[in-house]
Order: C-alpha cells, then structure tokens, then sequence
C-alpha cells in the first residue's frame, strides 16, 4: 500500500490586510496554512483575514491547549501577516524552534521608540526623539531641545494614523493631547505618545525578504506627497525606481543595515527611509509585507511579489538563496501606486459603475481598488486611513501613466455618491 506523505503546514499571524495573499502564496508550494489571530475578536479596523482559505482558525491565548493544538500541525514556519501580528509571530516561531527572528528584539519591532534607539545603539544614523505619556512632557523636550518641526505620533500604529508635523509649541502639545487621547488603528490605547526631530528630504519605501539572514531586495519606491486645504502633507504616489537610480544603492545599504540592527533574518520586511542631507535616516520598519503589495500588479512590473517570494523563503529556503540572496530586483516597466484623496463628507448612496468601469479601462491602470461601501461614512482624507480610492498603475513609459493620473483625478469624486 502507497503511504501519502502528510500535507505541509505553516502559520501565519493577523493576515489583514495584504496578508491576504498569503495562503494562495503558500498553497502554489504546496503548503496550507493554520491561521492564528492575536486577539479573541478579529480586529474591525483592517481588512480582515479570508479565514476560508485556511484550514484552521485559532484565537490565540496563553492556554497551553493552544500551543498543543498547534504543534500538532507539525508546522514548517509561522510567518506575520500584518504589523500587528509580528510580536506574537516571534514568539510562536520561537517556541515551535521554528525558523525565528526570535522575541529579544520584539519589541523594537514594534515600538518605534524602542526601534529608533536599536538603530541609533547600531551606530546608524537616526532621528532625536522622546517618550511620555504626559503632553505636557513631549512639549518642553521640544522647547528644551529645540525641535522644530517635531513630529508626533503614536508609538505602535501604522497608515501615517495619528501622525503630526508641528511647526511650535502650541501645535506640539496640541498633537500630544489628540494622539493620548485616542487608539491606534488596531484599537490599542495610545497610553504614551512618540516625539520626534522632522527629517527633512525625499522619502522612499524599501521592501525585501530575508532567509535566514540573506536578503533580496523587491523594490525601491519613491513617495510623491500632495497638499492638503489644512496644510498637512499625505501620500500621494509611490513611484517605482530603477535599481540603478540616484541614491537606490545607499538607501539599500542603510536598509541593510537596519535588518541587521533588528535582527530581521526571515521574511517580509517594508521599510521607509528618508534621505536627509546627511544621508538616509529610518522613519520606521515594518517586519512583515507592504501594505500596498499586489502579487498581479507587482509580477508586471518587478517579474515577483513580497508574499510569494516569502512562501518560497520558508518552504524552500536553498531555492531562495540560490535565485534571489544577495540580490536586487529588476525593474520591468514604469509603475505607481496612486491613494486618492477627497472632500466628500457623508453617507455612501452607491458607487457609480460607470465611473469605475472608465478609471478601469485606462491603458496603464492595472486595478482599481474601492475601499468604501455604500452605506459606509466617507471623510475628508487626513491620512492613508482616510484615502477613499487605490490605483495600482503600470506602463512601458511614464507618461501613459501621468495622463492616466490626470484622468483619475478629474473623475475620482464621482465615484462616491452621497445620500
């Protein structure tokens, strides 16, 4: 009698989000994934996790049950969908004696006080900043230490939620008071609030995958920011760079060097570097997939995706290092990503079909995603959360893509209709 080898199993943490392409990523390798969710609900704020790709769900607690059932998958790797799940990934890889970046340095992973200081203690160029849970506290180191413009923010939150450049003191202790007044994006407390020196230059994404220390590089991206009525800067277009592009090799290096810093060896990383006049400096790293990732778009315009090159560093990591380690990508044709903004203030009566049909059918836009339904509340954009419309754009030239651009701002509030 043929005796059938057991399915291969992995776990992966809070897939919200871009997360979502994980399980068809691991299933194309022939692994199923469990699904494991940090809190005992799913969180409402992000994108929620298809739990009917999985071949289980698991509310995870500190019952042992839990750590029996699943070690009984007999897992091959545990793998962090989304920015909350990251800690926890750690510590089940750790515990499973999984592939890890292991929980010495969770936090850091996390916490972007804890993560500027891990960087700064590598030697690395970084931004001043400070900690506390009183306005009044973040005020005076701003005044005391001559910090402006200061940047605010909540310490663990994601999307620019929560982010403020203040230009004096007034607005410092303004900022402090609505980020300690609220909850992150993931519905945690803000109990304490992040201030920073402003890092003054361009700003770009870098996003690789790692295993078992040895990187690839999936793209450098460019953030195009636009204005709003109130003054504040938000994301407007990520714009795709060539690898050989000014300050791409520097932007690496220091990315580099960062993964080192915060131990990041396995998986997805997205990091957002500004290069100052003294060179780049971290904004923040994220030890899981960009949350603009889209394997259909990407494989256009990079020939690969983060969410399956990081199945292919778990399920078949000498694969990996024999095609990708070491390595940068290469960029196949012109791409943006473009977050729409808007004034509409309201109630959503219905979208208006014809109008996505004609964003749809312009030559370069790849996929138009509709964030909004009809009965949900539309705002003023404040930030990425507040972003109504998201266009993932790819061409042979860039302008196709800008005359595309053109059109899509000329017809993108006519999407929405209000009630």
């Amino acid at each position: 009698m043929r005796t059938m080898n057991p399915p291969l199993v992995g776990i992966a943490v809070d897939a919200y989000s871009t997360g979502n392409f994980l399980p068809d990523a691991f299933a194309r390798l022939g692994v199923r994934l469990v699904h494991v969710q940090s809190t005992p609900e799913l969180m409402p704020s992000m994108l929620a996790p298809d739990l009917s790709k999985y071949i289980d769900n698991v509310a995870y607690g500190t019952d042992e049950s839990v750590m029996a059932k699943l070690r009984g998958y007999d897992p091959l790797c545990v793998v962090a969908g989304q920015e909350p799940g990251v800690p926890l990934a750690d510590l089940l890889s750790e515990q499973l004696g999984l592939a890890t970046n292991g929980t010495a340095l969770s936090p850091a992973r996390r916490d972007k006080y804890q993560m500027i200081e891990a960087v700064r203690a590598a030697g690395l160029r970084a931004a001043r900043q400070f900690k506390s849970a009183s306005a009044a506290e973040l005020t005076g180191w701003a005044q005391d230490n001559d910090v402006f413009p200061a940047v605010v923010k909540p310490l663990s939150s994601a999307s620019t939620d929560g982010v403020y450049i203040c230009s004096n003191a007034a607005e410092v202790l303004a900022a402090a008071e609505r980020v300690l007044a609220s909850h992150d994006i993931f519905d945690i407390p803000n109990r304490e609030a992040l201030i920073q020196s402003y890092l003054e230059g361009v700003e770009y994404i870098v996003d690789t995958v790692s295993c078992e220390g040895e990187r690839y590089v999936c793209g450098v991206w460019q953030y195009e920011k636009s204005l709003l009525p109130s003054g504040k800067k938000i994301y407007d277009k990520d714009i795709l760079l060539a690898p050989d592009a000014a300050g791409v090799s520097e932007l690496i290096s220091y990315v580099d060097a960062v993964l080192s810093a915060l131990n990041i060896r396995w998986g997805a990383a997205h990091a957002e570097v500004i290069m100052t006049p003294e060179g780049p400096t971290l904004v923040e790293i994220g030890a899981r997939l960009n949350g603009n990732m889209n394997p259909g778009f990407h494989d256009v315009c990079l020939g690969h995706n983060q969410a399956d090159l990081v199945a292919l560093a778990y399920a078949r990591p000498q694969e990996f290092r024999r095609n990708f380690s070491g390595r940068v990508y290469h960029k196949l044709q012109d791409a943006i990503v473009y977050n729409t903004q808007t004034s509409l203030d309201g109630t959503i009566a219905s979208i208006d079909q014809p109008v996505v049909d004609e964003i749809s059918a312009l030559e370069s836009v790849q996929l138009l995603s509709v964030k909004l339904k009809p009965g949900s509340r539309i705002r003023p954009t404040v930030d990425l959360l507040t972003s109504p419309l998201r266009v993932f754009m790819t061409a042979r030239n860039l302008d196709q893509i800008m005359a595309d651009y053109a059109s899509i701002r000329r017809l993108r509030e006519r999407v929405y209709v209000l009630q």
